[in-house]
């Protein structure tokens, strides 16, 4: 992970995902088609918040946040997520 350029607007933060389990804990090898989503991961911009909403996150927080959420994006080769504070669901 890289430091990002990148400015999120309103309530929105950028979050670089974990991978994806390689491995059950029993030793089996997961193939790409069967990995399951990250749903975690370590937030690098955060958005200045807006009237209704103050952001309770900040760089650097690890978090966790839902299957579907947000939108994908590719900076400099690496992946990121997009999305609104409201689809974090925790800090960890």
């Amino acid at each position: 992970m890289k430091k990002v350029n990148i400015k999120p607007l309103g309530d929105r933060v950028v979050v670089f995902p974990e991978p994806a389990e390689e491995k059950t804990s029993t030793g089996i090898i997961i193939p790409d088609t069967a990995k399951e989503k990250p749903q975690r991961g370590t937030v690098v911009a955060v958005g200045s918040g807006t009237e209704s909403e103050k952001m309770e996150v900040k760089a650097g927080d690890k978090v966790l946040y839902g299957k579907y959420s947000g939108t994908e994006i590719n900076i400099d080769g690496e992946d990121y997520l997009i999305l609104r504070q409201s689809d974090i669901l925790a800090i960890v």
